[in-house]
Order: structure tokens, then sequence, then C-alpha cells
């Protein structure tokens, strides 16, 4: 399979100069313990009463003390998990490849319901993710592969309502004032009356001359009464969540902007695909306050801890940084990163010759890639340590202080 094209920027002598500064000689952060599954992680991970939940590619959902890293539970679907879990009232909610969405007991692991989609896919080789659940008044909400958006009654499974899109929907809804907001693979971005599914308005996105239905891949940030979505039309949005008219958008030419932003003091923060760039933008222009280049993709969101903003890319790196310079404070390297970064990378950071990301075999680059133990997802900040999943299988609890 080969990439439809994409412009590639130049690091330019600023960013040369940058990268030496952001660079230079960050602390390593302490790995507290790593649990092993027998599958990839893409979803992220979700913390409910001293335990944390996942999914992984091995097909099971993973209970784990988070003070320990030893299992409490595991249970078995019959698809990949690429989604993230959420719990509510002692129920966590998981989409898998199966075609199933499932609520399962928290504390004991046991199935309570599952309720049959028209089935779950991927769109290509660079579409990770099936959409999160969203929990809300009783209801519990997400998006299908199958075009629909539903929801569900969170205590038996029933179906309270659901929405046809023109296109798979694999973000995650968020939900403001009774307002549920999603975005698909058709290139609309929608806004439903949570409790009766009643479309409310949609958003068409830009598109591009190569991706001309502007995909949205991943969910929508609400931050100030402002909705931030990125695209895979090279733009990042931002829309009036009563009427779904522009505000501002900033396209990144030659990159799609698969990660969902995050707002801390008034700033957004996001990686970039293709042009592999982190930035900080003003929330209320998008004027651009810094930016730092890395050497790969970054479709996780960012959290901050107070003192550093965090992300990981798929380099199988994950990044402190300083929130208002950028520069890079702290630094963690997967397990897979250490064994395989050679593969991919020269001495330099820089692809290694003869390797091609969007080459002749994209399939062989793109397993190559994961294969650094990259960090697809989001990072969860919680009591001082972030565990985050990884491509290399593990879940990882590091020391954020």
């Amino acid at each position: 399979m080969t990439k439809p094209r994409v412009t590639h920027t130049l690091l330019t002598l600023s960013l040369l100069l940058l990268t030496m500064s952001v660079f230079a000689a960050p602390d390593s952060l302490t790995l507290k313990w790593a649990y092993q599954t027998g599958g990839r992680l893409f979803g992220s991970a979700y913390f409910y009463d001293g335990t944390v939940f996942f999914g992984s590619e091995d097909k099971n959902i993973y209970a784990v003390d988070s003070q320990t890293g030893v299992a409490r539970w595991t249970f078995e679907t019959t698809g990949g998990l690429y989604s993230s879990p959420v719990v509510s009232d002692g129920a966590l909610f998981m989409l898998s490849m199966d075609g199933f969405f499932y609520a399962v007991d928290a504390e004991t692991g046991k199935l309570r319901w599952k309720f049959k989609t028209g089935g779950e896919r991927k769109q290509d080789l660079w579409d990770y993710n099936l959409s999160d659940a969203v929990v809300n008044n009783g209801k519990v909400y997400f998006g299908s592969s199958d075009q629909h958006i539903y929801a569900l009654d969170a205590a038996d499974g029933r179906l309270i309502w659901k929405f046809k899109t023109g296109d798979m929907v694999h973000a995650t809804p968020v939900i403001q004032h009774d307002t549920l907001y999603v975005g698909g693979f058709d290139g609309f971005l929608y806004a439903h009356n949570a409790t009766t599914g009643h479309l409310l308005w949609k958003f068409r996105s830009v598109g591009d001359v190569y991706f001309p239905k502007g995909e949205f891949q991943k969910g929508v940030l609400f931050h100030d009464n402002t909705l931030y979505a990125g695209s895979r039309d090279f733009n990042i949005y931002a829309l009036d969540p009563k009427t779904g008219r522009g505000k501002w958008n900033m396209k990144e030419y030659g990159s799609w902007i698969i990660a969902t932003p995050s707002a801390y003091r008034n700033k957004l923060y996001f990686g970039t695909s293709d042009t592999h760039v982190f930035y900080a933008l003003d929330a209320a222009d998008g004027r651009v306050q810094w930016k730092i280049p890395l050497n790969m993709r970054v479709y996780g969101s960012a959290v901050a801890d107070g003192s550093l903003i965090y992300f990981g890319s798929f380099n199988g790196k994950l990044y402190g940084v300083d929130p208002e310079t950028g520069a890079i404070k702290k630094i963690f390297q997967s397990i897979g990163s250490k064994l395989n970064y050679a593969r991919v990378f020269a001495a330099d950071d820089h692809f290694k010759a003869g390797f091609s990301l969007y080459g002749d075999d994209t399939d062989a680059s793109e397993q190559q890639i994961l294969a650094l133990g990259g960090f697809v997802n989001t990072p969860l900040l919680q009591n001082g340590t972030l565990y985050v999943g990884s491509t290399d299988g593990r879940l990882y609890a590091i020391a954020a202080d």
C-alpha cells in the first residue's frame, strides 16, 4: 500500500538550532514497572479505584494494580482492542474489533452485557484506533466503523438512539451541556442533542487536493467555549460549539493533524503526523507560540502535570517539555525503541540511509516503525505516575516527578 502524496517540509537552519537546544541533555524519566501483553497497545489506559485498565491487540482487556503492575484480572474478547476503556458506576466500557461493544464489571472482570455493531474495521495502515466511549447521564456513547454514532443505556446495553453518518466513526465523542460532538471519516464534525440524538449542526472540513474528504480521525477538544479538532486535510480547526461556524484554522502544509489537541494555560498543544512537529498555539487565535521538530509522528494527546507537558511519539520516546518554551526537560525511551531504534534511525536521529517511510513497500516500513515500541496513545497521569501503552506490547508506569 502506498500513502497518497504528502509534501514533506525540510528543516530550516532555525529548526536545526532549536533541535540542538531543546534536546540538550534532558533528564531520564524513571521506570516503575512494565506489564507485558501479547499484542501491541494502541489505546490509552484508564485509572479507577487503584487499578489501571487497558486493552491490547492480543484481544484482552487488562486490569492491573497501579502500584505493583500485577494483573488483577483479564477479560478476553474475540478481536483486537484499539480503543481506550472508560469506567463508570463500576462498569468498564470498551469497543472491540470483533464488532461488539462490551460492558465488563470493573471489580471482577465478568461480562455484564455486550452490544453488536455492524462491524469494525480500519480505514488504512495509518488508522490505529477505534472510538473510545463516553458516559453521561446513564448513557454510553461511541462511534463505529458501521458509520453510526450510538447511544446505549449504560445499565443494560439497550439501544436508545443511533445516527448514521457518511463513513466510519473512529473518533471519541465529547459531551458538553447535553450536546455530543464527534467527527467522522466522511469529513464532517457533528453536534447532536445527547438525549434525543437530534442533529443540531454539522461542519464540513475544507479538504485538500490529496485528501479531499478531510477526515476527522480522532476526537475534539472542548475548551473555553471553543471546539478544536485536527483533520487529515492538514488543518486544525477552532469552531463555535453552538453554531459550528469557524473561529480560526491553521493549515500544517504536508501533514495530517490526527492528535486531539490539549489545552493548558490558554495554549493548545499537539503533534503532527508527517511533518513531525510538536506545536504550542495561542488558543484564542491560533498563532504559533513555539514548535519543536521531532523525527516521527505524534497521534496521542499531551498531558500537563503543572510544570511539564508530556507526550509520546511513534519513535518510542516520551517527552516532558517546558510549556512556555518547548525545551525538552525529560525523556523516556521504551524497551522496543532501545532495541530497534538503530534499524530505522541513524546516529543523528534522522532516518538511516535506505529507509523510506512512504516508499515502495509502506507495509514493511510501517512494521519497522511499530517495532520501535512507539507511544501512539495519550499518557495517563495519575498521582505522579505516567501510564502509557506501547507498540512493543508493554504498559509502562513511569515516575513523572
